[in-house]
């Protein structure tokens, strides 16, 4: 049986990209929005879920780490998909002839360089997939898309200018959720833990929560807050570190944590992709 892994947005979009990169055996379900995306692993619709968390460039994903935690999902592998952004048009079109490019205003942001030396006028589209669809349903050369290149290919699109983007190492972490915590240790490198926590309304908190992972040696690669409820005084914390649950100074790390916080929820174990090095 094939497996299903969903992912948001249209046909072409990056996190198709992604689906396509990471399980390239697999079948890429669309879904219009992230929780729609939770909701077919949920109901077993689809096996899988690939989620866009950050990207190098652009910074993280918004409400991506605020969904996490309450899709009741958990995250079993990461994926690291280099963002090449290019300017696609309908056939026959050459360069000079576009006036304007759509995209999302993510990817608009990350070629500035190369719209303002073409004259060329940014639109903010919904997404990056569905503006390359518009603009073949369009038929006008003078607008073009700024979308990967398999969206030319599904929508018929020619490239006009390839890898765009204004970094050469414009790159955006996936994180692939399952229903089921797999917590086995995989492959020959390192693996991730990935936890949220909120800290007790007690002076210092956060300082002391942070200790148990310095004395022990272990390596945080991300800390990121956020609220809560929609209270300023309510934050929880989003970390990754470097490390199994199982490993004794984790194990003692966590415990020092648990003395300062309310809550405390493990969201995936996981190998640490390559490239994130």
């Amino acid at each position: 049986m094939t497996v299903k892994i969903a992912f948001q947005g249209e046909p072409g979009a990056y996190s198709h990209q992604a689906c396509h990169d990471a399980r390239p055996d697999a079948e890429a379900v669309p879904c219009r929005t992230f929780e729609d995306v939770f909701a077919a692993v949920h109901d077993g619709t689809c096996d899988l879920g690939m989620l866009p968390v950050e990207n190098s460039t652009y910074g993280r994903v918004a409400d991506i780490h605020r969904l996490l935690p309450e899709s009741g999902l958990h995250i079993i592998e990461e994926a690291f998909v280099r963002v090449h952004i290019n300017l696609l048009a309908v056939p026959g079109t050459t360069l000079d002839q576009v006036r304007s490019a759509q995209s999302h205003t993510v990817l608009l942001g990350q070629c500035r360089g190369f719209l303002q030396e073409h004259k060329i006028h940014a639109v903010t589209g919904a997404d990056t997939a569905g503006s390359a669809m518009q603009i073949a349903r369009a038929g006008d050369p003078a607008q073009a898309a700024l979308a990967s290149e398999l969206a030319g290919e599904i929508y018929g699109l020619d490239v006009l200018a390839r890898h765009i983007e204004d970094h050469d190492n414009n790159t955006t972490r996936f994180l692939i959720m399952a229903p089921e915590m797999n917590t086995s240790r995989r492959g020959p490198g390192k693996m991730i833990t990935s936890f949220v926590f909120e800290v007790r309304n007690i002076p210092a908190a956060l300082y002391k929560a942070m200790g148990g992972f310095a004395t022990n040696g272990i390596n945080m690669t991300k800390l990121e807050s956020y609220m809560v409820g929609g209270s300023f005084t309510a934050t929880q914390f989003y970390a990754d570190i470097e490390g199994h649950p199982e490993d004794r100074n984790v194990q003692l790390a966590l415990e020092e944590l648990g003395y300062f916080t309310s809550r405390l929820e493990i969201l995936g174990v996981y190998p640490a992709d390559p490239r994130r090095d």
